[in-house]
């Protein structure tokens, strides 16, 4: 496509695109500016209408049946978190079987790791990339620890080559290689969540199988935002939030993948849970612990029903949408924001701008992480004050997401024209 900098530009394509009505179906937040754009769907996804509508149901049942919700209200609690299933297997390439909504995303994790870090003295060692998201970290340090060995021999973090933004992905390959026989497990960020880069899953849980070891994925920044196909690809396990591109609401209840072939073995450890036992036999309250099969097996408690109604009404959205439409469309807004940003950075050079998230759609999702190396945080206080909502990182790295969804080209249009008044500063 051909770019051009201008308005009627921003608005024809906004005009020719098939996904423009679903905009009006979320609610846009006010900062009393003449002009905003939001572009946090990496952070904190918008409202959708519906969700007033869909909590408000969940209120009324329980003032009306109480207890009885479980069993008797329009949409029974007891099996609530089935009703998110299919659509949340779909956004990530799954079968039905293989997810479930339960818990929140750290959380879910360390359940995970219970049943696929099975550490012993040979083979104790774990590759990720280097600056993930702090708390993936911070979940790696405590769980080598739990398990009596040191972080700093245990967690092999594959770092950018000197002088580059990006981790190549040979040298994740030739780390997995040259740890071949000590390797535990290959754990990434599907998206990281500073650059934007889109790791090769495929082809890393591929390398990590060849030798034996487990490929596990945090998906934060990956479900709702790139395509997925975990089944296919023979990843063991993924968690993920659902308060990102996913809009659930902050904070809310997180998901998780187990292969089929796992999600099959009884005999794999993990953490029990009354909503993980045996459902036909639950409520006999008997002992002994009989996991469901499936990602089921893997939940601990029952269902929190109010946050997984505003979760429900957003993935009926993406049922109705299809994540290869929103990809689609994905691309071509993304790829003008990084069209303005590089008109940006010629007419500025003194502010030193340029883009560290891939420059391939390929390996990337919406998110843009623009480095403007001679600002600071001021710029970004402007920005918020002048209408543009993104995200700021030490010492200037501005990340901003053009969400599909919701986003719109004259959008981007306005960040471009907002950042002409500020950048001269």
């Amino acid at each position: 496509m051909q770019y051009q900098s201008s308005l009627e530009f921003a608005k024809a394509q906004d005009q020719k695109d098939p996904l423009r009505t679903y905009r009006d179906r979320f609610h846009f937040p006010s900062l009393g500016t003449a002009e905003l754009a939001y572009f946090t769907g990496h952070s904190l996804g918008l409202q959708p209408k519906s969700v007033r509508a869909a909590v408000s149901l969940e209120l009324d049942e329980w003032a009306k049946y109480g207890v009885e919700g479980h069993f008797h209200s329009t949409n029974p609690w007891y099996s609530y978190h089935e009703r998110l299933t299919p659509a949340m297997a779909e956004i990530v390439g799954a079968k039905d079987s293989e997810v479930v909504c339960m818990n929140s995303l750290t959380t879910n994790i360390h359940l995970l790791f219970v049943s696929f870090y099975r550490p012993t003295a040979s083979r104790y060692k774990i590759i990720s990339e280097a600056k993930m998201f702090p708390s993936d970290r911070y979940m790696l340090e405590t769980q080598v620890r739990f398990h009596g060995f040191d972080p700093d021999d245990a967690i092999i973090e594959v770092p950018p080559r000197a002088g580059e933004s990006l981790i190549r992905e040979e040298d994740i390959l030739a780390a997995i290689e040259s740890n071949a026989d000590e390797l535990a497990m290959v754990f990434f960020g599907g998206v990281n969540y500073l650059t934007g880069q889109l790791f090769d899953m495929q082809s890393l849980t591929k390398a990590a199988h060849a030798v034996g070891a487990i490929a596990g994925f945090d998906l934060a920044h990956a479900a709702g935002n790139v395509l997925l196909s975990l089944h296919e690809w023979d990843v063991d396990f993924a968690a993920w939030c659902s308060y990102k591109y996913l809009n659930s609401s902050p904070g809310n209840v997180g998901a998780i993948f187990v292969h089929e072939r796992h999600g099959r073995n009884f005999d794999l450890p993990r953490f029990g849970g009354w909503w993980g036992h045996d459902k036909t036999t639950r409520f006999q309250m008997k002992n002994d612990f009989q996991p469901m099969e499936g990602a089921d097996g893997w939940q601990l408690s029952n269902a929190p029903i109010l946050g997984m109604s505003a979760a429900k009404a957003s993935l009926d959205v993406f049922a109705e949408v299809g994540m290869a439409a929103l990809r689609k469309k994905s691309e071509m807004l993304t790829g003008y924001l990084e069209y303005t940003v590089g008109l940006l950075a010629d007419e500025f050079p003194d502010a030193e701008i340029s883009v560290i998230t891939p420059r391939d759609p390929d390996q990337r999702g919406c998110q843009l992480s623009i480095d403007i190396a001679g600002r600071e945080r001021q710029l970004f206080d402007d920005m918020i004050a002048a209408g543009v909502i993104a995200d700021f990182r030490e010492p200037c790295i501005i990340r901003v997401a053009p969400v599909p969804l919701y986003n719109s080209f004259e959008d981007v249009f306005t960040f471009g024209k907002i950042m002409r008044k500020l950048l001269p500063k």
